[in-house]
């Protein structure tokens, strides 16, 4: 005799339980790092964004990297600044110049992470592609029901 799995309403305690303990994946949470937070959360602006596409060109000062946005010098400073403890970019001395430039190593590290998920996802859509061409054959193989005309 197979047990059937009980329905739960999801506004009960017992949903929590479920979400809790069915739809956190631990594996998940335990692999990513403080670093690999700091790199998400530091990419999540449209601004830095766009500094991290303007420092993929080459090094460039904080003056250079203000010039296109409509922000003070200090305003951007402080987005540098995320982005500096993100590592993804560092600050470099020059005489009188301090150039920024990327740190490709952490957006690496980042790509390669979402590189794993990237796989995990185009697996299962394969294994879902396969189910549905198996479903497919299965329903051509019967053959259709017809249907009772009712007359209304």
């Amino acid at each position: 005799m197979t047990a059937t799995p009980s329905r739960v309403p999801l506004d009960s305690g017992a949903s929590a339980s479920y979400i809790t303990k069915k739809l956190y994946n631990p594996q998940v949470m335990n692999t990513a790092s403080p670093r690999l937070d700091a790199t998400f959360a530091a990419l999540a602006d449209p601004t830095r964004r766009a500094i991290v596409a303007r420092l993929a060109v080459g090094e460039a000062t904080v003056m250079e990297l203000a010039e296109p946005f409509d922000m003070s010098q200090p305003a951007v400073s402080k987005h540098l600044k995320v982005l500096e403890n993100a590592g993804l970019i560092s600050r470099g001395r020059d005489a009188q110049r301090r150039p920024c430039r990327l740190e490709p190593q952490v957006l690496a590290d980042a790509s390669g992470w979402l590189d794993h998920y990237r796989e995990v996802w185009e697996r299962n859509f394969r294994r879902l592609d396969a189910l549905l061409e198996e479903m497919k054959r299965e329903q051509r193989k019967t053959p259709a029901t017809k249907r009772r005309s009712t007359k209304r």
